[in-house]
């Protein structure tokens, strides 16, 4: 069974910064690309950021410059910078990833559990 436990979410004040992390665990052969989304209260969950194996980065237009995404594939990980952090912000924030699985061999899309982030004074 694959599964993503992610951690760092809280309360900050507007302007302050957290970092979030995402750790696969379970029998996977690789994982491509990996990603954070985020669902706030009455939307949709929306794409902040995702990253290749090889570290290619992509980013929603309304984090560029502010948050940053990596990954550490030896420990199967993926982290959020999230810097000058703004009200609405506020949201709960999920991992994912693109997982290859044995047996049989193939794709599986793996979701974290979420971790809420408040943004407020």
């Amino acid at each position: 069974q694959v599964q993503l436990v992610e951690s760092g979410g809280g309360l900050v004040q507007p302007g302050g910064s957290l970092r979030l992390s995402c750790a696969a665990s379970g029998t996977i052969f690789s994982i491509n690309v990996m990603g954070w989304y985020r669902q706030a209260p009455g939307k949709e969950r929306e794409l902040v950021a995702t990253i290749s194996s090889g570290g290619y980065t992509n980013y929603a237009d309304s984090v560029k410059g502010r948050f940053t995404i990596s990954r550490d594939n030896a420990k199967r990980s993926v982290y959020l910078q999230m810097n000058s952090l703004k009200p609405e912000d506020t949201a709960v924030y999920y991992c994912n990833a693109d997982a290859q699985i044995p047996y049989p061999v193939r794709n599986l899309e793996v979701w974290g559990q979420g971790t809420l982030v408040t943004v407020s004074s």
